[in-house]
């Protein structure tokens, strides 16, 4: 028997091993398998090469439970070690500087220290009082040999017997780590990091993994229902993807994967993390957003890249300019396939622009490049669409470009500024009316509902420096477009003042501002409406941030626009009750300010007591 000490240069590199790697202390047994199945690969390849003799029978990793004995054992039929090679790969730690480098990082966070050495194989002492390497090498004549170490950075190496070639590692699990003797969490473990393994995964006699997973394909090889079937298995509750985007990159670096375009509900039950991180079919992580650019985080799927910097413990990305040219690609692959669709099959991308439309958004939102390209294929839904003029005929959904738009809106919607005027809708119900009148003036009006689409529009209006947007309830139809100064009424001087002092009303919670006009005589008698920068503000402020308290602090500000040409008000002017004038006033501003969905408590409850008194 030989004894030695393991070559580090600190010999508390052990306690830090088991600190630092402890709140991931599961990746143990992936790690293990990890290196079962370099082995394994490392046979194959040698065995293709005429390098390794005879035949290589059924390569399989099998983990074995003994709870009576409180190990776990994790075999391999690969290439093995002789007694030099575990010297040389199990003894002779690579820990350069180790001393050094302790004394640099005590203290810090753990996510410094993980992975700066190789420490793939010593995370079995996070789970172990003693650890046992059992191994024969492939090469012919191999005397197999038992490497033995509790923890410390004492060692005994001696020869053992072994019939077959490869290496079994046993696991002496500590009472802290108990719970690793249980088959269902180990279960759970090889679910979770090994189920795309290359090599067959055993567990109580069953195979667990799939080894040779769509995304390992090339894109010729897989049908439709291939992709989708592939999909079920990772998410075996969801309904079926819109599309999805086959990655496989051999240079400037690797990277295979499949990305999915989930359907994306009003609801907006919006779940992010769903992307696994692979390295050479391993799983490493869902925590991907170094490698996805933000706004894809919603996509579901798989990637995988042997190039992408990871630390021991693999959940952690390190600096490296691979991780952004990935991220790079990943863009551009995902707008190549948006414009793709929409040049050759628009009315698919229409039909699935629900969904579609909150990637996009929020790509043009976070990145230039992605806004450079989604400028061709980003479109608006005319609220036109929504409702179909036919009673029982499907609505004819129409859709258009930012180009598209202006042609069609430019000759009316284009202000003395010269820039053009987006008109949309947040509510196609409670700004009924206001679309309408809108649309009576010739006017194209957009759908813009999603919990997006008020940062979009603050943005595109930076990005698109000849476009503004204007909600269609921010003014009267007049002034959509350019403000109109002279609109008289057929009301004289006294009348008017007479009204805007009858108006004069002080809702809770509401800034309200008066004027007279001579709208068209059809026109209601009263609008009211909201200025569309502080209504904007108003409605971002739920978002975090101090501007956002700001704003939300303040008081609504409405104007309630009075129809100086609405006969009601000839009518009302001429009457000699006072409380009926002042009540009926008060319920037409009521009336206005409930088609903005502002009036409510107890401003809401005198309106309807009102009512019914006048009635």
């Amino acid at each position: 028997m030989q004894k030695g000490s393991i070559r580090v240069q600190t010999e508390n590199i052990f306690p830090i091993i088991k600190k630092f790697l402890y709140s991931d202390h599961e990746i143990f047994l992936r790690e293990l398998i990890s290196n079962a199945v370099d082995a394994t690969q490392k046979l194959k390849t040698l065995s293709s090469i005429g390098e390794a003799k005879g035949e290589l029978g059924e390569l399989d990793i099998e983990i074995k439970l003994d709870v009576e004995n409180k190990t776990i054992t994790i075999s391999d039929k690969g290439i093995g070690m002789t007694g030099e090679e575990v010297e040389k790969y199990i003894n002779q730690v690579a820990f350069s500087g180790a001393e050094e480098f302790v004394k640099k990082y005590k203290g810090q966070n753990e996510n410094a220290i993980i992975g700066k050495f190789g420490l793939g194989f010593y995370s079995a002492f996070m789970v172990s009082d003693k650890v046992e390497v059992i191994t024969k090498s492939f090469k012919e004549g191999s005397v197999p040999v038992k490497w033995e170490c509790d923890g410390s950075p004492e060692y005994t190496i001696e020869e053992t017997t072994k019939d077959a070639r490869g290496t079994d590692i046993i696991l002496y699990v500590n009472e802290e780590s108990k719970e690793f003797l249980d088959a269902s969490r180990i279960q759970s473990i090889l679910n979770k990091f090994c189920r795309f393994l290359p090599v067959p995964i055993k567990f109580e006699d069953k195979q667990i993994n799939t080894t040779q997973p769509a995304w390992t394909k090339k894109p010729t090889e897989l049908t439709a229902e291939d992709y989708k079937s592939f999909y079920k298995e990772l998410y075996p509750y969801n309904e079926p993807p819109l599309f999805w985007i086959h990655l496989n990159v051999d240079y400037p670096f690797n990277l295979t994967g499949i990305l999915y375009f989930p359907k994306i509900k009003q609801s907006y039950e919006i779940q992010k993390d769903k992307i696994q991180l692979y390295s050479n079919q391993v799983f490493v992580t869902d925590e991907v957003k170094d490698i996805v650019p933000e706004f894809l985080m919603l996509l579901q799927g798989v990637i995988d890249s042997p190039d992408i910097p990871l630390n021991v413990s693999r959940s952690y990305l390190q600096g490296d300019p691979n991780v952004r040219k990935i991220n790079n690609h990943i863009t551009k692959k995902v707008a190549d396939k948006l414009e793709e669709i929409f040049n050759k099959d628009r009315r698919e991308f229409e039909e699935k622009w629900e969904s579609l439309g909150l990637f996009v958004k929020y790509g043009m939102l976070t990145d230039d490049k992605f806004l450079e390209k989604a400028n061709k294929f980003h479109v608006f839904q005319d609220v036109a669409s929504t409702t179909s003029e036919t009673e029982g005929a499907a609505p004819t959904h129409k859709y258009y470009t930012l180009e598209e738009y202006r042609m069609a809106s430019e000759t009316l919607q284009k202000n003395k500024e010269g820039k053009l005027t987006i008109l949309y809708t947040t509510d196609i119900v409670q700004q009924d009316a206001y679309i309408k009148a809108a649309q009576q003036k010739g006017y194209n009006v957009v759908l813009l509902n999603t919990l997006i689409d008020a940062s979009f529009i603050n943005q595109m209006e930076s990005k698109w420096n000849d476009v503004h947007f204007t909600r269609v309830d921010s003014d009267i139809t007049e002034n959509l477009i350019d403000k109109q100064e002279n609109a008289d009424s057929v009301l004289s001087k006294e009348e008017e003042e007479t009204l805007k002092q009858l108006f004069d009303i002080k809702p809770s919670s509401l800034s309200v501002g008066v004027e007279v006009k001579g709208l068209p005589a059809d026109a209601p008698p009263v609008i009211a409406t909201r200025p569309e920068f502080m209504r904007r503000m108003k409605d971002m402020a739920a978002m975090s941030g101090p501007m956002g308290s700001f704003y939300a602090s303040m008081p609504d500000e409405v104007t309630l626009t009075v129809n100086g040409n609405h006969a009601i008000f000839q009518r009302l002017l001429k009457s000699d009750n006072k409380e009926v004038q002042e009540k009926s006033v008060r319920n037409l501003a009521d009336l206005a300010l409930l088609s903005q969905g502002l009036l409510k408590g107890s401003d809401l409850t005198n309106f309807i007591n009102r009512s019914v008194e006048l009635m």
